[in-house]
């Protein structure tokens, strides 16, 4: 019997194959990152085929590292980047444009001509989300419009779309040969295009987009086998069987499963996720309303979400833009040469604002600055950052539920910085909990695609592998966290309204 289940995790900024145990403990990884392309302010692109070339290698890395062959391998389950757009052709499989990512902010336009016609909440009734650049389908749109000969490929049914979920599928399944062309219920449920009730494309939607129904992967469940590894690959004829988008898929990890029992994932950006069950709850706070999973043919699970463009990218940032750190965890102990942030806030509107703003015309701003202020201030302020975002954001899902958080699950990379966790403890006011296993994204794979095959039983096969690492607890008085938070809530203002005709 095979011992272990495989997970991909095609993320922002790297793709990851890993190994996990009954346990649900990681038995080996392979890790590589791909290309950040920026043509223009705003833009951001991957290039689809390295995408796939690194996934190859990582499975490969991934086997080696536990000396193990596919015969070991129970399922592979897949999780992604949601809302990263890539448009390729049928018969060759070639993208006809470099994947554009959700941070991409280039169809502001897109989002404004359909806008223009019932506001950003024209669709939302039907789809939960606001319009916004965040979202893949003004990304089809704008391929369709831009790039020559697109549209007329369309039209003909020589395109086919998909975020990087479908892609990686489609390719392990045999790509032009047979690959199956599909998605789950979160990552449709992150297009603009999916009826939340029905969990199918909404025609006349697309008709107003203008989008082909012809493009468009099957929708299916987060957890059925969609079919099995083609014959070149290392896993060949091992079943894929789970598929979650990165957000859903570290709340499965979280075994986040029940109505309340939230999380919060630290990576490129961050992502808050409250479970609302089977009932769609839509908010009135700045959240969206989104697919938490299904389960085969079980009912749809439904969640609100909090979704932060900017926080694991702006230490990215302070590395590769600044050069005042060489390595991301160097933040921390920046940071700690300095006993506050100075007075300075950084508001990394790199991508505009989402929750719970939704502002596209927002870009970051750096205020408060003195001449007393230095990079240990700024790498401080930039981490402080990652924890108002996210204390806005509970907020908000207090306002919008009426249970206000009791503490808070983390997870993804950042977790592993103690200054950054011990402040978002202090300034939401609640504990802060870390996992054992903190990259719960690829674990929440995994899961899905074990239930899938009777890998794991059920939730309780589950619940029993998750164990606390690690517990911050609020030590910040009452008026000092009322008097930080008011100051950042000023602080974001400064970053509204920058773009306008004159300035992109």
């Amino acid at each position: 019997m095979a011992d272990y289940v495989l997970a991909i995790d095609q993320g922002t900024t790297s793709t990851r194959a890993m190994v996990f145990d009954h346990e649900g403990k990681v038995v080996s990884t392979g890790q590589l990152e791909h290309r950040q392309i920026f043509p223009r302010a705003g833009w951001v692109e991957h290039d689809p085929e390295e995408i796939w070339r690194n996934t190859r290698e990582v499975i490969g890395q991934a086997l080696s590292r536990a000396d193990i062959t596919r015969h070991d391998i129970a399922a592979v389950g897949i999780t992604n980047q949601r809302e990263t757009t890539v448009v390729w052709e049928r018969a060759t499989g070639k993208p006809v444009y470099n994947a554009i990512v959700w941070q991409d902010t280039r169809t502001q336009a897109i989002v404004d001509r359909f806008a223009a016609d019932g506001g950003v909440e024209r669709f939302k009734g039907t789809v939960g989300l606001p319009l916004s650049t965040y979202f893949a389908g003004t990304k089809i749109v704008w391929i369709l419009e831009n790039v020559e000969g697109a549209r007329e490929k369309a039209d003909a049914g020589e395109l086919m779309f998909g975020t990087t979920d479908s892609w990686v599928l489609w390719n392990l399944t045999g790509g032009t040969d047979g690959g199956v062309h599909v998605t789950d219920v979160t990552n449709a449920s992150r297009t603009l295009f999916m009826d939340l009730k029905t969990l199918t494309w909404d025609d006349s939607i697309l008709e107003v987009f203008k989008v082909p129904r012809s493009m468009l992967p099957e929708i299916k469940s987060s957890s059925e086998v969609y079919g099995t590894v083609e014959s070149s690959n290392l896993l060949r004829e091992v079943p894929i069987a789970g598929i979650l988008g990165d957000q859903q898929a570290a709340t499965f990890g979280q075994v986040a499963f029940e109505v309340g029992e939230a999380k919060n994932t630290y990576g490129t950006g961050n992502f808050l996720i409250f479970p609302t069950g089977t009932e769609i709850v839509q908010s009135e706070n700045g959240l969206l309303t989104t697919m938490a999973y299904q389960l085969g043919g079980g009912e749809p699970h439904y969640a609100l979400e909090g979704s932060v463009a900017v926080t694991g990218s702006l230490i990215q940032w302070l590395r590769d833009n600044l050069g005042i750190i060489s390595s991301a965890p160097e933040v921390e102990e920046l940071a700690r040469t300095v006993d506050d942030n100075g007075g300075a806030y950084f508001v990394p509107a790199f991508s505009g604002l989402f929750a719970p703003y939704w502002k596209s015309e927002a870009r970051g701003a750096l205020v408060g600055l003195t001449r007393f202020v230095n990079k240990g201030h700024i790498a401080r302020a930039a981490l402080e950052a990652t924890a108002f975002q996210s204390k806005e954001v509970v907020d908000a899902v207090d306002a919008d539920t009426g249970n206000p958080l009791t503490e808070l699950k983390v997870d993804g990379g950042m977790v592993a910085n103690d200054a950054l966790m011990q402040f978002q403890a202090d300034i939401l006011g609640v504990p802060v909990v870390r996992p054992v296993v903190a990259e719960t994204t690829a674990l929440g794979a995994a899961y899905a695609a074990g239930l899938a095959v009777g890998f794991w039983k059920d939730f309780d096969d589950l619940r029993k592998n998750w164990q606390e690492d690690k517990r911050w607890e609020p030590s910040m008085d009452e008026d000092e966290r009322a008097r930080q938070y008011r100051l950042w809530k000023k602080a974001v203002t400064k970053s509204f309204d920058w773009v306008d005709e004159d300035v992109q």
